[in-house]
């Protein structure tokens, strides 16, 4: 059905021969989702896909989130606008799995892209599960034992540092507060391990001495950007990313200032258990 590509050794893959603009069948759809959860990351080029297409793909793997702090698509409140100018350059510079502050994460995210600099702008993805899988057998049973503190507030701090932006995300703050997640997850369809922390929302390990939290997460930080268990994608107009938010971290590489940037997000419901 795909012609398979795959773009590093840990994760990512382009996939080709689909037209995401047309009407696709239910088979069509699992396959896309087999092959998400297979490689974690995957990406299509050339889909000029309108928003209600782009909404019904990120449907077909269930429900879809809204985000408290970005501006919306007109009409499709679940499509997010990320938008990088030189006026107002992107905040988000450090690897992280996105919206942890929730309860309930999002299961994954389809990014598409609009506007795309003349050069730079990549998205490098990492494995947490090729990341766990790197650790020795006694620091996965230790870290198994954990839990973790992740925060909206903490995550958006620079935001709230704004002139306005305590008062324009007050609601933000109060509709997410806090949330403990494991710092090791089993992914709920795959069953494999992932390390669940990140640097963006995660503020510390539970139960433990601030001195020992910091030490675990710096160590944590810097383990699961490893570059074998990483991929690149150059964004090109009309490329689209797919990917699993459970069992990958991700950074933009801010390297295109002050060059426009526009992509656009849906992201999609997470899965309730652990």
């Amino acid at each position: 059905m795909f012609e398979i590509k795959p773009i590093s050794g840990a994760l990512g893959a382009e996939l080709h021969g689909v037209d995401l603009c047309e009407d696709l069948s239910v088979d069509t759809y699992a396959e896309i989702r087999r092959l998400l959860i297979e490689h974690q990351v995957i990406f299509f080029r050339d889909q000029d896909i309108s928003p209600h297409q782009h909404k019904a793909l990120a449907e077909s793997f269930g429900p879809v989130q809204t985000h408290p702090a970005y501006e919306t698509v007109p009409d499709f409140p679940e499509i997010t606008i990320l938008e990088s100018t030189a006026d107002k350059p992107s905040k988000i510079e450090v690897w992280h799995s996105d919206m942890t502050f929730r309860k309930h994460p999002p299961l994954g995210s389809v990014l598409r892209s609009k506007i795309c600099p003349p050069e730079g702008g990549d998205t490098m993805w990492s494995s947490m599960t090729a990341a766990y899988d790197g650790l020795s057998s006694n620091m996965q049973q230790y870290l198994s034992t954990l839990e973790a503190e992740h925060d909206f507030s903490y995550g958006f701090k620079e935001s709230l540092a704004e002139p306005g932006g305590s008062e324009r995300l007050a609601q933000a703050v109060k509709d997410n507060p806090p949330v403990t997640h494991p710092v090791i997850r089993a992914h709920p369809e795959s069953q494999k391990k992932v390390i669940f922390v990140n640097a963006l929302f995660t503020t510390k390990i539970l139960n433990v001495s601030a001195k020992e939290s910091a030490a675990i997460l710096n160590f944590l930080y810097e383990h699961v950007v490893t570059p074998e268990y990483t991929c690149r994608f150059h964004w090109e107009p009309n490329s689209i990313a797919i990917w699993d938010n459970r069992s990958t971290q991700h950074k933009p590489i801010n390297d295109y200032f002050p060059a426009h940037r526009v992509l656009e997000r849906v992201a999609i419901d997470g899965d309730k258990p652990y």
